[in-house]
């Protein structure tokens, strides 16, 4: 055997793919591979190299983005047995099981598909979450943030990846360029990955409100998630074959107080659409808590003149389009069996 001849009791040239072509320390002497072949493959000319501490990648040459991302995950995740499926060809036995690590940062939003952010390859670090209490390091390009809770895993191409919400608060800790934080939020809400109070949400939990780029980022990205809500609300209308409302009012009795403002108005049937655009804000969640309240007395004062309010959410306009469309029509219909609302003037907002 010649020091160019790979040193393996068992045969792994079926490892093919790219979760199979990075392997743990562990795994390789499941493979019946000694700390001396292994060694010795991982010579700086051999056919094998470290890749991170325990975690070896199986060719010489740069790793691929696939590699660098699965290697990260076997240097932060508790080892465990690969799957073990449940009948002959039920998935891949030799895919390994990410326990307590989960991709996040400018890598997860990558794979989530975000456009504003780098090529896998380009990226100089993949930061990826585990349990706060577990002891273990960043090494190499593997950035470990600590959490008290994991948030629930998408899984992006086989790998568990951190829900956009928490992906950009982790990204955005570590980002000082206004626009750069602009880029990300805006592409979050304008791409159709989250709504905007989710990611106000999670920048809250990370304390980043503090941040005075980031905070006009924020503000920058309600207005965009609100334009973006009346639009589906027109195309709601529009699509579903809604009669035509009269939109962006203010209400208010005759010679008497202000009613308030809404969205979308149905005069003859006396029914109204409000957009719930809030976006909870700790560092504001008095001025929230006054705000709601300020939504609920609307509601009951209009309520009690005979006026429908339909409160609508963002969320529910982007996931039930359709759904939202029959709850107003019925709205609309049932205005005949009611009793004729009080007088109100309708006036442009």
């Amino acid at each position: 055997m010649t020091h160019n001849t790979p040193l393996s009791p068992r045969p792994l040239h079926h490892l093919a793919e790219a979760h199979r072509r990075v392997l743990t320390a562990g795994r390789l002497r499941a493979h019946g591979v000694t700390q001396a072949e292994l060694t010795e493959q991982c010579r700086p000319d051999g056919p094998w190299q470290v890749l991170l501490p325990g975690v070896v990648l199986l060719h010489p040459g740069p790793p691929t983005s696939e590699e660098r991302l699965h290697g990260a995950l076997l240097y932060a995740a508790r080892e465990t047995a690969p799957a073990v499926p449940s009948q002959p060809g039920a998935g891949d036995p030799h895919r390994p099981v990410y326990t307590e690590a989960v991709v996040t940062g400018l890598a997860a939003l990558t794979l989530h598909g975000f456009a504003s952010t780098p090529p896998l390859l380009s990226l100089d670090r993949v930061d990826v979450l585990i349990p706060r209490m577990r002891r273990l390091r960043s090494s190499g390009y593997v950035r470990v943030l600590r959490t008290s809770a994991l948030p629930p895993a998408h899984t992006v191409t086989g790998l568990p990846v951190a829900p956009v919400p928490r992906a950009l608060a982790d990204a955005v800790a570590e980002l000082t360029d206004a626009e750069a934080v602009r880029r990300l939020l805006t592409e979050a809400v304008r791409g159709g990955h989250c709504e905007p109070a989710a990611v106000v949400r999670e920048l809250t939990n990370a304390k980043l409100l503090g941040r005075p780029h980031v905070v006009d980022a924020v503000d920058s990205l309600l207005a965009e998630g609100r334009a973006i809500a009346e639009d589906r609300l027109y195309r709601m209308v529009l699509e579903y074959g809604l009669p035509d409302p009269v939109w962006n009012v203010d209400l208010r009795l005759p010679g008497g107080p202000h009613l308030g403002g809404l969205d979308a108005y149905w005069p003859e049937q006396a029914v109204a659409v409000e957009l719930d655009t809030r976006a909870p804000r700790q560092d504001h969640r008095q001025d929230d808590d006054e705000l709601w309240s300020e939504y609920a007395r609307k509601r009951e004062h209009l309520e009690r003149l005979g006026i429908t309010v339909v409160h609508i959410t963002p969320r529910k306009l982007r996931e039930s389009l359709e759904q939202q469309a029959a709850v107003v029509r019925t709205a609309l219909m049932a205005s005949g069996d009611r009793d004729p609302a009080a007088y109100v003037v309708v006036l442009p907002r």
